[in-house]
């Protein structure tokens, strides 16, 4: 009795301690929840209050207001640029400090196995207008081209009213002076117009914005807005300098028009300026020019500093702040990559594949994390100076701490060097040719990795991967993560993954061969079921050798990286200093202009309008520079103390293939393999029988390869959304591109 009475109160103890744990995982989860909503919350209120004024700024009650408040606030330091930034480019910044916190918290927060319930719709993911010109368009963003068209067709109307309402007012009898007068008046709106659309044009091509980490829109996808909005913008700006070289010819002072550079007012020559550089990178980038010569696209379009530099000598720095809040995120991206590129990193490991294919395993810090379906920008100096091109990362982030492998196939010039450079030059080919020999220096420059904020295929327990060749690269990643997952028993919803890929010629079957399931995760096939459908589209019967995969030979080690790692300094990268860049460089914003404008603008009684208007730029600039570069340096000596920190023996632990090895064909039996010749996959029939296999269901759907192939996937998709019965599922469109 004695013993078990002294025994008691350690087992209550242990018990307590038990329940306390968990009272306080439950208690720091409830909070983290709590922040989380109460910063979506205000985030969602900032945006609508801010988008309501946009969208109703030409009503009159709006612009009393708004000249209510900027006369109230114009007596200030800032002055009238201060509260015109304040009001239109405000909530922007506002909303990106918030993002900031919001994305730190939700960084505590680990992927959710959420319980098994009945299909829902989600406008992200349900394709409604397959083919067009937008091409693929999802719920979403038809109702954002809807919004954005409503508010052209509404400013243009209010505005058009209030320009003939107007003319009586200018006490002018000639009918042909008044109509020169609504000529430059209609000018004049299209100009405000087209600066409204321009406070979001530079936000989708921030790559590393905590606004596109916010929303988890992937630069790759966001790209595809900033081509929307270039157009819409450029057609607006067009009008705008139309109108008025009509009205200017017909007077007869055109030309004194155009060169006129006026002190007080707008200046017109830089106003001209902005729109040729301007049309240069429109044209350049419409389609048909842009497959005919990309390099002439690429180029043309860094005239975006003299479209934007001129851009603010035409309307003044006080207009200007209108559309400053996304071209300042822009320029904070732009630095930071800057630094990023600057670093030349080790390529440990470079191979030529039999289909045509190279692969690179580049080497990276252990602090820098990505996700599966993440993309890089690779620019290698031995083959360009100039050349940057976006590739899809092949390896899972849990392969390895200290590398990752992109895919590359080999379809231009630049590919074919980089081939060329890496392959063995005599004709007597061995197993070795495709190694990188010892004596040839290879190095490269990366920006990123980008990609998705959270892994989002990890969300869905059912998963269709739709790869045309190449394409199935960012599978391989996805597939691998999840063998990690399972075998590490991390939070992981994908149990059913059906994978159809179609390929040209048998050569590139080895691709998804290079996936060594059995050894990631022993027995998957217990926990996860997996089919493979392969169509080789171009043959018609198995070649004489099938069965033999082609081999190569791996890397004997992947050396550890030391100073040749990928650079951490990215926007995607850690949230703490990346947020600690933004709001530093903004605050240093701020700082800079109130010196200037007490030591130099009111003391010398600076006010000429393009003039402070380019001291605006400067600012901005300076700022970024001088605090973000701040940052950025404390950043770096962070990361380099971070690195000599790691044990040798850990940085090497996180490599694999540490011997020689070929590639292994799995076994049949542990999943399903079907290899089809000569026939291409029917989309209809696989989804058909999906369905009735998988029943009422989420069913992530993820496509990459051709433009052809995701139109062909969103059109069944919608197809069997629009047409669900009963207890189907609902096919959710998602597509993965690196081609910009």
């Amino acid at each position: 009795m004695g013993t078990e009475s002294s025994q008691e109160p350690l087992l209550l103890s242990s018990k307590d301690d038990q329940s306390t744990f968990t009272y306080i995982n439950q208690t720091s989860f409830l909070l983290l929840k709590s922040t989380k909503w109460v910063l979506k919350f205000a985030m969602w209120v900032i945006f609508i209050c801010w988008a309501s004024f946009m969208f109703l700024a030409p009503s009159d009650s709006v612009q009393h207001l708004y000249k209510k408040v900027v006369n109230a606030t114009s007596g200030s330091l800032f002055g009238t640029t201060g509260s015109i930034f304040l009001i239109y480019s405000g909530p922007v910044m506002i909303i990106g400090f918030l993002a900031i916190i919001y994305l730190w918290v939700s960084g505590k927060e680990e992927i959710q196995e959420k319980k098994k319930k009945s299909a829902s719709f989600r406008l992200w993911t349900f394709p409604v207008i397959v083919d067009g010109p937008f091409g693929v368009v999802t719920a979403a963003e038809l109702i954002g081209i809807m919004l954005f068209a409503v508010y052209i067709f509404w400013a243009v109307t209010v505005y058009t009213i209030k320009n003939i309402s107007l003319l009586p007012l200018m006490e002018i009898t000639d009918t042909g002076k008044r109509n020169l007068l609504l000529l430059e008046l209609t000018g004049l709106r299209f100009g405000f117009i087209g600066l409204i659309c321009m406070a979001f044009l530079f936000l989708p091509v921030a790559r590393g914005s905590v606004l596109l980490r916010l929303i988890d829109i992937p630069f790759e996808h966001a790209t595809r807005y900033h081509v929307w909005l270039g157009h819409l913008t450029m057609m607006l700006f067009t009008l705008h300098g139309l109108f008025y070289v009509i009205a200017w010819a017909i007077q007869g002072r055109l030309i004194q028009e155009l060169t006129a550079w006026k002190k007080i007012g707008i200046a017109n020559l830089p106003g001209v300026i902005s729109l040729v550089a301007g049309l240069f990178m429109w044209v350049t980038s419409l389609p048909p020019v842009r497959r005919l010569n990309f390099e002439l696209f690429f180029y043309t379009h860094q005239l975006y500093v003299v479209f934007v530099v001129f851009l603010a000598m035409h309307v003044g720095d006080f207009i200007f702040s209108i559309a400053a809040a996304g071209i300042f995120l822009f320029m904070l991206d732009r630095f930071l990559r800057f630094f990023q590129s600057r670093k030349t990193v080790d390529i440990i490991s470079a191979k030529c594949l039999p289909s045509g294919t190279v692969e690179l395993i580049i080497s990276k810090p252990e602090g820098l994390q990505y996700n599966a379906l993440g993309w890089v920008f690779i620019q290698i100096r031995e083959l360009s100076w100039l050349q940057w091109h976006p590739f899809s990362v092949s390896s899972s982030p849990l392969d390895g701490k200290h590398h990752l492998a992109v895919l590359i196939k080999v379809l231009g010039d630049w590919t074919e060097k980089l081939r060329g450079r890496i392959s063995s030059t005599p004709e007597e080919k061995d197993e070795s040719q495709g190694l990188l020999q010892p004596n040839l220096s290879l190095k490269a420059s990366i920006e990123g990795p980008y990609g998705h904020e959270s892994p989002y295929h990890l969300t869905y327990e059912n998963l269709i991967l739709v790869a045309g060749g190449i394409g199935i690269s960012p599978f391989l990643a996805i597939l691998s993560d999840i063998l990690h997952r399972l075998r590490e028993s991390k939070p992981c919803m994908p149990r059913n993954i059906l994978i159809v890929w179609a390929v040209k010629n048998s050569d590139e079957l080895p691709l998804l061969h290079s996936l060594d399931m059995n050894s990631l995760c022993p027995y998957f096939y217990n926990i996860l079921n997996l089919e493979i459908q392969t169509y080789v589209t171009r043959e018609s019967e198995p070649p004489l050798e099938e069965g033999n995969i082609p081999k190569y030979v791996s890397s004997s080690v992947f050396p550890a990286p030391t100073q040749g790692g990928m650079s951490s300094l990215v926007g995607t990268g850690n949230i703490l200093w990346a947020g600690s860049y933004m709001v530093l460089s903004t605050i240093g914003l701020v700082v800079l202009y109130a010196l200037l404008i007490i030591f130099y603008i009111n003391p010398y009684n600076v006010t000429t309008w393009w003039y402070k208007g380019i001291l605006f730029i400067v600012c901005m600039a300076a700022s970024i520079v001088i605090f973000g570069g701040f940052v950025i340096g404390l950043w770096h000596l962070w990361d380099l103390k971070t690195a000599k920190n790691m044990d040798d023996e850990n940085r090497i632990s996180g490599l694999k293939h540490d011997e020689p090895n070929a590639v292994k064909n799995p076994s049949q039996d542990d999943f399903v393999n079907i290899i089809t010749y000569g026939q291409r996959p029917n989309f209809k029939e696989i989804f058909g029988s999906m369905a009735e296999r998988w029943g009422n269901v989420d069913i992530g759907v993820m496509v990459c390869g051709p433009t052809a192939l995701k139109i062909s996937i969103a059109k069944e998709c919608r197809s069997k959304n629009f047409g669900r019965i009963g207890n189907e599922p609902i096919f959710h469109f998602n597509s993965h591109s690196f081609d910009l």
